[in-house]
This record gives structure tokens, sequence and C-alpha cells, in this order.
């Protein structure tokens, strides 16, 4: 039996196996802005918001990912014309929205018998459980989603990191800000399939915080994370097939374990690396005063007599 090659023959695993990475490149890409910004916490609202449209679809025998990018950039549109007004912040409108939206979905989900595996696939994901449909539209989103972050990659950045200098140029900030959200639930959507509603942040989230400690520079902070975030789908997905286990736990954590390792030994960021640095320019500091102290101490050394 060949660990590698075996679970290739198995059309489930291959449909799998595609879907994992064109999501680990997806959520790589969105990621990175995310990090930059801050706004983690956006990532979570809006995996959370999913949940009701996921729910519906689920109970009606509807197409999951539809639902779930129906509720996803409902919430999007939403939480970004509430971010409009100053006098609401956006972590307020994002606790809002999103504990709102989990609740309408556990209140439809709490009316229906729902299986523990059924409810364990909404969670926490199944990638092996992938029609070509969703394959092909989690290609199709994915494609569009990265062309809109390269050709518009400029103005995103602007808007997110200098605001009002964006409206004085008379930038749209607002519908950028829209964007950028609705650019992150489909992220989202297309994501939940592979690691679940609930584990979906880390996937956003961890390859970008790993990248980041590798670099400053926005593209190659990108394309490492995606690179990053595919290597963690496809180890996890090969445990997953060969252990029977959840693929999408296993993606999570290997992308944890992966984000602890660079946190330690990234040459630039890293913490063993930062501290030896700091300690050899401490060392290069101490010995010129040490060498003062020597030739000061040296009996050679006399005090000039006084006149």
């Amino acid at each position: 039996m060949n660990i590698v090659t075996d679970p290739l023959s198995d059309p489930a695993f291959l449909r799998g196996l595609i879907d994992v990475i064109a999501v680990a490149i997806i959520a790589g890409v969105v990621g990175t802005f995310i990090v930059l910004r801050g706004i983690g916490f956006v990532g979570d609202a809006l995996a959370h918001s999913i949940f009701p449209g996921v729910v519906t679809a689920f109970l009606i025998g509807g197409n999951l990912l539809v639902g779930a990018l129906v509720a996803g950039l409902a919430t999007a549109a939403i939480m970004g014309l509430l971010t409009a007004n100053a006098r609401v912040r956006d972590n307020t409108s994002i606790g809002v929205i999103f504990t709102a939206a989990f609740a309408l979905g556990v209140v439809i989900l709490t009316n229906k018998a729902v299986s523990a595996d059924e409810l364990e696939g909404i969670l926490f994901g199944d990638p092996l459980s992938a029609h070509t449909g969703d394959v092909i539209l989690t290609v199709a989103v994915g494609v569009a989603v990265v062309t809109a972050i390269v050709v518009l990659r400029r103005l995103l950045v602007m808007a997110s990191f200098d605001p009002d200098g964006a409206r004085a140029m008379g930038l749209p900030v607002v519908a950028l800000d829209i964007l950028l959200l609705a650019l992150t639930a489909l992220t989202v959507v297309v994501s939940f399939k592979a690691v679940g509603n609930i584990l979906v942040i880390s996937l956003l989230i961890t390859p970008a915080a790993t990248a980041r400690l590798f670099t400053d520079r926005l593209v190659p902070t990108a394309a490492l994370a995606a690179a990053l975030g595919t290597v963690a789908g496809v180890t996890g997905i090969f445990i997953g097939y060969h252990r029977d286990t959840s693929a999408g736990g296993v993606i999570v954590l290997t992308a944890t374990a992966v984000f602890f390792a660079a946190w330690l030994l990234a040459p630039r960021h890293g913490i063993i690396p930062a501290s030896l640095a700091r300690h050899n320019r401490e060392l290069l500091h101490a010995e010129p005063e040490a060498e003062a102290e020597i030739i000061l101490a040296s009996p050679d050394i006399r005090a000039p007599h006084n006149a």
C-alpha cells in the first residue's frame, strides 16, 4: 500500500484534495489583508454568520454552499453599512451581527431533527464529501476573489491603512470596505466545506500570520500564506483519509504547528533568532567597555603628576 498514490485513485479524495488546495490559496490571499488590518474578528464573525444559511439549505435539501453564500454576502453588506456610521465601531457591528446570525442558525437547527454526523459535517467540515459541483464552485469563486485582490490591491491597501487620505483622493472607502468584507465572506463560504463552520477562521488567519513572521512585504506574504495553507491542507486531508479522522481538524492543527515553529525559528522575527541577535549585540557592546576597564586597571597606566 502506497500512502501517497493509493488515495489518488479515489475520486472522492481527488475532489477533496482539489477543493482543499483551492481553499488554501484563496484563504491565504484574503487572510493576508485580514491579518494586516488586524481584523481577524471579522473572519470569525462571518464564519458564524453563514451558519443560518447553511442550516436552512441543509434542511430544505439545497446546496450548502449556495445557502452559505447568500448568508455571508448579506452579512458582509450589513456590516459594511453599519460601520459606515461613525457612532458604530467595527467590533460593535461585528458583535451584533454574528451573534444574532449564529443564534438564528441555532434556533432553526434545534427545531429540526439532525443526526450527530450531519451536525459534525456542518460544524467541522468534511472535504471528502465535496461533490464535483462544490469543487467547480470553489475554484470559480477562488479565481474571482484572487483576481479582484490582484487588480484592486493598491486601492484596498490605501483604504485599509489610510482611509482619510483615500477619501481625500476621492476613493470610495466604504465601497472598498464592503468589497473586502464580501471577498472575506466568499472565502469563508468556500472554506467551510473543507474545515467547517467553526474552524474556518484558522485557515484565514494562521497561514497569513505565519507568513508575516518571515516577510513584511504584501505580495510575498500573500504568496507564502497560500503556500503554507496548501501544505497544511494537503497534509490534513492525507492524514484524515488514512486515519479516518477529521481532515478539517488535522488541517488546522498542522497550520498551528507550523505557526509555532515559525514563531520560534523564523530568521528575522522568531523568538530564538531574535534572542540570539540581541545577545550578540549586547556582547559586542560590552566588549569595548571591558577592554577599557582592563586598560584603566593596568599598572602601566599612571595618573599624571600634579605640577
